[in-house]
Protein backbone atom coordinates (compact mmCIF):
# COMPACT_ATOMS: atom_id res chain seq x y z
CA UNK A 1 0.00 0.00 0.00
CA UNK A 2 1.50 3.33 -1.00
CA UNK A 3 1.21 6.51 1.04
CA UNK A 4 -1.68 7.87 -1.04
CA UNK A 5 -3.67 4.69 -0.43
CA UNK A 6 -2.87 4.93 3.29
CA UNK A 7 -4.08 8.54 3.39
CA UNK A 8 -7.25 7.65 1.48
CA UNK A 9 -7.88 4.75 3.85
CA UNK A 10 -7.57 7.03 6.86
CA UNK A 11 -9.94 9.67 5.47
CA UNK A 12 -13.33 9.54 7.12
CA UNK A 13 -16.14 8.33 4.96
CA UNK A 14 -19.06 10.71 4.66
CA UNK A 15 -21.32 7.67 4.70
CA UNK A 16 -22.36 5.94 7.92
CA UNK A 17 -22.98 2.36 6.82
CA UNK A 18 -25.27 1.66 9.80
CA UNK A 19 -27.54 4.49 8.71
CA UNK A 20 -27.33 3.32 5.11
CA UNK A 21 -28.37 -0.17 6.23
CA UNK A 22 -31.37 1.23 8.07
CA UNK A 23 -32.28 3.29 5.02
CA UNK A 24 -32.00 0.23 2.77
CA UNK A 25 -34.53 -1.58 4.94
CA UNK A 26 -36.82 1.46 4.90
CA UNK A 27 -36.54 1.77 1.11
CA UNK A 28 -37.31 -1.93 0.65
CA UNK A 29 -40.32 -1.80 2.99
CA UNK A 30 -41.65 1.40 1.41
CA UNK A 31 -41.27 -0.03 -2.10
CA UNK A 32 -43.20 -3.14 -1.14
CA UNK A 33 -45.93 -1.15 0.62
CA UNK A 34 -46.26 1.12 -2.42
CA UNK A 35 -46.56 -1.95 -4.66
CA UNK A 36 -49.19 -3.50 -2.39
CA UNK A 37 -51.14 -0.24 -2.41
CA UNK A 38 -51.03 -0.07 -6.22
CA UNK A 39 -52.26 -3.64 -6.66
CA UNK A 40 -54.66 -3.38 -3.71
CA UNK A 41 -53.39 -6.63 -2.27
CA UNK A 42 -50.92 -7.85 0.35
CA UNK A 43 -47.94 -10.02 -0.46
CA UNK A 44 -47.55 -13.25 1.45
CA UNK A 45 -44.98 -13.19 4.25
CA UNK A 46 -42.70 -15.47 2.21
CA UNK A 47 -42.83 -13.25 -0.89
CA UNK A 48 -42.42 -10.12 1.23
CA UNK A 49 -39.36 -11.59 2.98
CA UNK A 50 -37.79 -12.58 -0.34
CA UNK A 51 -38.59 -9.16 -1.82
CA UNK A 52 -37.00 -7.30 1.11
CA UNK A 53 -33.91 -9.47 0.93
CA UNK A 54 -33.52 -9.14 -2.84
CA UNK A 55 -34.15 -5.38 -2.85
CA UNK A 56 -31.64 -4.82 -0.03
CA UNK A 57 -29.08 -6.95 -1.86
CA UNK A 58 -29.50 -4.89 -5.03
CA UNK A 59 -29.23 -1.63 -3.08
CA UNK A 60 -26.09 -2.79 -1.24
CA UNK A 61 -24.50 -3.72 -4.56
CA UNK A 62 -25.15 -0.17 -5.70
CA UNK A 63 -23.58 1.22 -2.51
CA UNK A 64 -20.50 -0.97 -3.02
CA UNK A 65 -20.14 0.46 -6.53
CA UNK A 66 -20.48 3.95 -5.07
CA UNK A 67 -17.70 3.22 -2.54
CA UNK A 68 -15.44 2.06 -5.37
CA UNK A 69 -16.16 5.26 -7.29
CA UNK A 70 -15.37 7.26 -4.13
CA UNK A 71 -11.98 5.57 -3.84
CA UNK A 72 -11.26 6.29 -7.51
CA UNK A 73 -12.32 9.90 -7.05
CA UNK A 74 -10.09 10.31 -3.99
CA UNK A 75 -7.16 8.81 -5.92
CA UNK A 76 -7.82 11.37 -8.65
CA UNK A 77 -7.77 14.18 -6.08
CA UNK A 78 -4.39 13.03 -4.77
CA UNK A 79 -3.04 12.75 -8.33
CA UNK A 80 -4.29 16.25 -9.16
CA UNK A 81 -2.75 17.62 -5.96
CA UNK A 82 0.60 15.97 -6.83
CA UNK A 83 0.47 17.33 -10.39
CA UNK A 84 -0.44 20.82 -9.21
CA UNK A 85 2.35 20.83 -6.64
CA UNK A 86 4.84 19.65 -9.25
CA UNK A 87 3.83 22.49 -11.57
CA UNK A 88 4.40 25.01 -8.79
CA UNK A 89 7.76 23.77 -7.55
CA UNK A 90 9.33 22.91 -10.91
Amino acid sequence: MNSDEEKMGSMKSAVDMEIVGDNMSDIAEFTIEKYEYRIDSTLSPEVREKAVSTIEEALWKNIEELNLLRKQYLAGLFNLADKTLSEIVE
